[in-house]
């Protein structure tokens, strides 16, 4: 627990220092402490990619093929546009992160550099002046999302696999506000008949892989989008809206790479 760690009482040297710059800390952050700002429990440490320009360029490719594969889809087309945002907002996460498993993309994160403290006490009431600071995915984080990750490359999806189960995920008629829902469950049924038969003889004998697939493949809804964002694509875009962007994709570019 983050509020019983050890953090403050490393270095008794320092305490005097430390207990000044604080006071200054919490005067101009409204009172939380240093310790609620980086806390250096090791879950809750902040990550950031170790090679961002590699990785960063692999995401990218990940998501202009996830937009591809909405845009070949002529049931997806048929739908209101109103729905087609809906389920682009939806399950643009759980598609990439598919993607990211079929096209075998790895990553490793290394700790954030810790912003020092002096210098947020000379940049004080300079803020306003400068941009907002990025978010930064905390490690236990990141290894739930790798964790995810894993238990799908352990069972080994083939490509068909993938690309019904990518249907059966996009066709979501739960989504709040949708006009043609009714029409949105009968093509995730389809998808997953589908799915089903190409099961069968892929794996005659595995008769629970289907509940199985369908199982993990929720674990990816509970990755939540801002840590896909800011891990992958902040580095990339920046300030600017993830969800404006893969709109964009979607409805005007064909094949274009996010760009800084």
């Amino acid at each position: 627990d983050c509020e019983r760690c050890q953090c403050h009482s490393e270095d008794k040297h320092t305490a005097i220092l430390y207990t000044l710059l604080s006071q200054n800390l919490n005067h101009s952050r409204g009172g939380r402490s240093a310790a609620h700002q980086r806390c250096l429990c090791h879950q809750r440490r902040t990550v950031c990619l170790r090679t961002p320009h590699i990785t960063c360029q692999a995401a990218s490719n990940v998501l202009v093929k996830t937009i591809s594969f909405m845009k070949n889809l002529p049931s997806f087309h048929l739908l209101p546009r109103e729905d087609q945002l809906l389920l682009l907002d939806n399950c643009w996460v759980p598609l990439f992160l598919l993607g990211l498993v079929q096209e075998m993309v790895t990553f490793e994160v290394m700790e954030t550099p810790a912003p020092s403290m002096l210098k947020k006490i000379l940049l004080d009431g300079q803020s306003k002046w400068q941009e907002p600071e990025r978010t930064q995915p905390t490690l236990a984080a990141v290894q739930r999302l790798q964790c995810c990750l894993n238990t799908f490359w352990s069972l080994d999806l083939s490509p068909k696999e993938y690309a019904y189960l990518k249907g059966a995920i996009l066709f979501n008629p739960d989504v709040p506000g949708l006009r043609a829902s009714l029409y949105i469950e009968s093509l995730q049924r389809e998808a997953q008949r589908a799915l089903q038969e190409v099961l069968q003889p892929l794996h005659p004998k595995d008769q629970g892989r289907f509940a199985r697939i369908l199982l993990i493949s929720s674990t990816l809804k509970s990755i939540p989008p801002a840590l896909i964002t800011d891990l992958f694509f902040r580095p990339v875009i920046g300030n600017a809206d993830i969800m404006e962007l893969i709109a964009e994709m979607l409805y005007k570019i064909t094949g274009r790479q996010l760009a800084p």
